[in-house]
């Protein structure tokens, strides 16, 4: 399966990085360190001026790679991961030595001082992946991680005042399919809050979530996807609520939410051939089988949370064997949805409540 061997399916869902040999964490992290220092292609956004073209690397001059900001932010987690989760990784020291080039002080101030004139830029899709790259530095025991986080930090600082100004008080979630989704957010965000003890910046996300979807029933799952889709709104809502409510109030939520787990759609296909926005959909089989198996584990066993863990490995199936294309479209990305998928249970990620 695109040079991993999981020693069977259940190992693509359980979210342990035990079976992730030196072989498979070089496919994980062969795109992402390609990409994050590819320049061009970029997306840039709206053009305001005839001069208001800036080189990607005078912009951002840390995230300039992987064609968006967002993407070169997770890509760099997903280095960071990897090297946590496999300590023998074979590029260790390439990964290394460009995470600690790029990452120098002048270079994340210039990061943090792009915000003073944007304080909406990439929220709230970026925001939280920076706060995951943070909260995996703060998770792994190496000095190069401490190192890392230091350098990173009054990015960190900034990009955490802009979530509890800027994001948490929000007045209605978003419901979408794409960067915009605010449940995915919220779950990177609480993540971020527990792994380094911010209690009051949990706090303040749990009461979000609540006021956000405590009351949501029916969802309109079978709708799905809505368009170029890479996350589920259905389930990372799920996936996000198992983290916020205790496991008979969890229970009980989705089976309002979700009374019928048969209506899960089937993996979505992906045309031979097919790239470009489309490539998208290989992230939605991903990132819903992480969910799926995040919401099984957090129901009480039996026939629902059976169920969902049979698609949880479809997903998974489907997912894993098509994201490690060449397609630039899909490559600067998808390594990082395959990596948070597999090392699920690595820290951040499986624990709920």
């Amino acid at each position: 399966m695109s040079e991993l061997s999981p020693p069977d399916d259940e190992a693509l869902v359980a979210g342990r990085a035990d079976w992730i040999d030196a072989d498979a964490a070089a496919r994980l992290t062969r795109h992402p360190l390609e990409a994050v220092d590819t320049e061009y292609p970029h997306w840039i956004g709206a053009i305001d001026a005839p001069d208001d073209v800036t080189p990607p690397r005078e912009r951002h001059p840390v995230f300039y790679g992987c064609f968006d900001w967002h993407s070169a932010v997770h890509s760099h987690w997903c280095l960071v991961r990897t090297l946590r989760q496999v300590p023998d990784h074979p590029d260790r020291e390439r990964i290394v030595a460009g995470i600690d080039g790029r990452l120098t002080d002048e270079a994340v101030a210039g990061e943090a001082a792009y915000f003073d004139d944007d304080e909406t830029f990439e929220r709230p899709y970026g925001w939280a992946w920076l706060l995951a790259l943070a909260a995996e530095l703060r998770r792994w025991d190496d000095p190069r991680g401490d190192d890392w986080r230091a350098r990173l930090r009054p990015l960190e600082d900034r990009i955490v005042a802009l979530v509890r100004e800027r994001f948490l008080p929000m007045e209605r979630p978003h419901r979408v399919g794409t960067h915009g989704n605010t449940a995915f957010a919220c779950s990177l965000v609480l993540e971020y809050a527990r792994t380094v003890g911010d209690d009051a910046l949990a706090s303040e996300t749990v009461e979000t979530a609540l006021r956000f979807y405590r009351d949501d029933a029916d969802a309109p799952i079978g709708y799905e996807p809505l368009g170029w889709d890479f996350l589920s709104p259905t389930l990372v809502e799920a996936d996000l609520m198992r983290r916020v409510l205790d496991p008979d109030e969890f229970a009980a939520w989705f089976t309002d939410f979700l009374p019928d787990v048969e209506a899960v759609p089937e993996p979505v296909s992906v045309a031979d051939g097919e790239g470009g926005v489309a490539l998208h959909l290989v992230g939605l089989n991903v990132s819903r089988a992480w969910c799926l198996a995040g919401v099984a584990d957090a129901l009480p066993a039996g026939p629902r949370a059976d169920a969902l863990r049979e698609r949880a490995i479809a997903h998974a199936r489907r997912g894993v064997a098509e994201a490690f294309t060449d397609d630039y479209d899909g490559s600067h990305w998808l390594s990082s949805f395959v990596c948070y998928l597999l090392t699920r249970d690595g820290g951040g990620i499986a624990a709920g409540r």
